[in-house]
């Protein structure tokens, strides 16, 4: 077994623990995450950009996109029930805390919103959003926020396939949406231009390894992930992830 099947298996069995370790009906937690993205100059692959997460906190030693809770500050003068506007408020504070960089709610199109298992142990409901990134120099905490690194699409799913880097699946799937665009435009103008997708994650542990399942897999209603049909998954299975979607 080569060093990278090591550590991805390491982090399937991981992902495969912590979603059966918590308790049914677990309180969840609004929370809103932005993807920054940016051109580049060579051969017009994206680049959007990752932070590493401290390994003490939840989600401890991933890459992700900059984001967080939703706070009650970013509720003030809302609805009650403006759960967006609340998400986009704290997306913007939340990338300047863990970045350094500004962005304004105008510029964040919705594109999904993500639910976890009722039994994982920190439920976070977390809308995404897409925006162009600044042109300013990121600046990390080094608290909860430990290293950056700007990458291209193609390059984060490499490096999560070699073993590099660990990944959370709503941060894999949104990187398989993020590889059939050429350009921030592109990305933007896409998510402006469409619904938010709603993904309510259920996770079913097979012999091979842990499958995350979405509405309209046919395993998705009783969590198994043997039944034949349709798909709407990714299977995480000894170090290879694949993510299948019936048209």
């Amino acid at each position: 077994m080569s060093d990278a099947d090591d550590k991805n298996r390491k982090h399937e069995e991981r992902l495969a623990e912590w979603a059966k370790s918590g308790k049914e009906g677990t309180k969840p937690v609004n929370a809103a995450t932005v993807i920054l993205l940016r051109d580049t100059d060579g051969d017009g692959d994206l680049e959007t950009l990752m932070l590493r997460r401290n390994s003490k906190i939840a989600f401890g030693g991933m890459w992700v996109f900059p984001g967080g809770r939703v706070d009650d500050a970013d509720r003030e003068g809302l609805a009650e029930d403006d759960e967006l506007g609340a998400a986009r408020r704290a997306a913007v504070r939340e990338a300047h805390e863990e970045s350094g960089l500004d962005i304004s709610e105008a510029d964040l199109a919705a594109l999904s919103h993500w639910t976890p298992p009722p039994i994982t142990p920190k439920r976070f409901l977390t809308w995404f959003f897409v925006a162009e990134a600044p042109e300013s120099e990121v600046v990390i905490d080094q608290g909860e926020i430990e290293d950056h690194v700007w990458l291209s699409v193609r390059e984060a799913l490499d490096r999560r396939d070699q073993g590099e880097i660990e990944l959370a699946p709503p941060t894999f799937v949104t990187l398989q949406w993020l590889a059939a665009h050429r350009s921030v435009g592109d990305a933007v103008e896409d998510a402006r231009n469409r619904e938010p997708e709603f993904f309510s994650t259920r996770i079913a542990v097979s012999d091979d390894g842990p499958v995350a399942m979405w509405q309209g897999d046919a395993g998705y209603e009783a969590s198994d992930a043997n039944v034949d049909g349709a798909r709407h998954r990714l299977s995480m299975h000894k170090g290879v992830w694949t993510y299948e979607r019936s048209e």
